[in-house]
């Protein structure tokens, strides 16, 4: 793999986390207004919440998240 492919390919994956962060969040919000903080599903999109913020802090202590995108 070149390296203009391996860094192609890393920010096609940081982009699907950051989306899915995103997405993660937002189903989480709808599940939370509707009382249901406690069913299965938050729980397993709390884990995946979990999973991608780590990610993302792991970026961050690389120095590989612009300084826009860490908000």
């Amino acid at each position: 793999m070149s390296k203009e492919d391996r860094l192609k390919a890393f920010e096609t994956m940081l982009q699907a986390v950051q989306e899915n962060c995103r997405a993660t969040e937002e189903k989480m919000k709808h599940l939370k207004e509707q009382g249901k903080e406690k069913s299965a599903t938050y729980r397993q999109l709390m884990g995946n919440k979990m999973q991608y913020q780590n990610m993302l802090a792991m970026y961050r202590i690389y120095g590989l998240l612009d300084e826009e995108l860490q908000q």
